[in-house]
């Protein structure tokens, strides 16, 4: 009888695997806090955002219910089939995610009001990243609203860099926020409300797309 063998483990593999959750938390803390800080944040500053973010993931704010008469199938038995007519009740909707999508317009709003960035130019990139976002937003029943994740920051920077070498952070961070907001979202709430659940603009959190877009927008200017 053949028995299988496994070799023992090296110490150092198996604190790389323990200490690998950690190092990857590190290295995103690390990139959100050098977005925000690029932004003209304080490091703290930057880490209750992120903290905030984090915490707020897991609250979504109802913004309208409304619930549906869903009818039930057939049953089967044995020999014939009968069919009794039955409904259940589904709960339908929108929600707004604090963390993915609450903190983020929050942020933009300060931004706005505390630089001195001209409107004009922040008008335009929001108005190119709300169009390009609207082109590519797709929904997926299920899922919400899907996007290649590069294509809003990638717009969001170049339009950023175009306007202004100056204010390109902030251009970037704020159309790359309310773009995607304005144009994979809003945009679509009329087909969202058809998905049949309870959706969440911003829902995923701090890995949504709102969220996300604003953060790569400013590493890449």
């Amino acid at each position: 009888m053949n028995k299988i063998f496994f070799p023992p483990l090296s110490p150092l593999f198996v604190l790389l695997i323990l200490f690998l959750p950690l190092m990857i938390g590190f290295f995103i803390v690390n990139v959100v806090n050098t977005a925000f800080i690029k932004l003209g944040f304080s490091p703290m500053f930057a880490f209750s955002i992120l903290f905030l973010s984090l915490i707020g993931s897991m609250v979504n704010i109802p913004i309208k219910e409304s619930y549906r008469e869903v009818r039930v199938d057939y049953i089967e038995d044995f020999f014939f089939r009968s069919i009794y007519p039955r409904t259940t009740v589904e709960k339908t909707g929108i929600a707004i995610n604090l963390g993915g999508a609450v903190i983020p317009i929050l942020v933009s709003v300060f931004l706005i009001l505390k630089t001195d960035v001209p409107i004009w130019k922040l008008l335009i990139g929001i108005i190119v990243v709300t169009l390009v976002c609207h082109k590519f937003a797709r929904v997926v029943p299920g899922l919400g609203i899907s996007i290649p994740l590069f294509i809003p920051p990638l717009v969001s920077a170049i339009v950023a860099i175009l306007l202004s070498h100056t204010y390109a952070p902030v251009i970037a961070y704020v159309s790359g926020v309310l773009g995607v907001l304005i144009g994979a979202d809003l945009l679509n709430l009329n087909k969202i409300e058809n998905l049949g659940a309870v959706a969440s603009i911003g829902g995923a959190g701090t890995f949504d797309g709102i969220f996300l877009t604003g953060i790569i927008s400013v590493l890449l200017v």
